[in-house]
């Protein structure tokens, strides 16, 4: 009895959790989800979707002979970013990290008195001005940081801040964070 001959090729079956978003395998449009591609080569390949209201997402995979699955999220949200900072208080100033994950924002620094941890709940406003190159936290009833960093511009603070904006956004609109 002869043994099964082994596949040589790839057949990728790709779903999202907004059906009809649009495929694309290596830039080249595919079809809709959910979608099963068959024949393809084994080897790496860059996959993207999009749908109308989301941000594309793009995700590489390393086809093997055979079947391989991949499911796409468009309703889920990750942060995970961090800038350095420098905390300005009424007389100095102390250097730390800002952190952004899903949970909230954390500052971090070897001054214990000024670290905080707070959910976006807990937080009453967050803020960046440019000009002044300031990124202000405040607590929900609480305390106020008010922080700037080392670079001659604010860009960092402004990327910082427009990441946790948009992940904060999400969550409000219901989408399933990522830890």
């Amino acid at each position: 009895m002869l043994a099964a001959a082994s596949p040589v090729r790839a057949t990728l079956t790709i779903d999202s959790d907004v059906p009809g978003a649009s495929v694309f395998i290596d830039r080249q449009f595919v079809g809709n989800t959910p979608l099963s591609v068959e024949r393809l080569e084994p080897g790496a390949r860059t996959i993207s979707l999009s749908a109308d209201g989301f941000s594309t997402i793009t995700h590489n995979i390393d086809l093997v002979a055979g079947p391989n699955e991949v499911t796409l999220r468009f309703k889920e949200v990750r942060l995970d970013s961090n800038v350095g900072v420098v905390h300005k208080h009424g007389m100095g100033s102390c250097e730390g990290t800002l952190i952004a994950t899903v949970e909230g924002l954390s500052y971090v620094t070897s001054n214990k008195n000024d670290a905080f941890a707070l959910s976006f709940a807990q937080t009453e406003t967050f803020a960046v001005d440019y000009i002044q190159k300031n990124l202000r936290v405040k607590q929900r009833g609480g305390k106020t940081w008010n922080f700037t960093d080392k670079n001659p511009s604010a860009d960092a603070l402004l990327v910082f801040h427009r990441e946790v904006e948009a992940a904060r956004k999400k969550l409000a609109e219901g989408y399933t964070p990522v830890k």
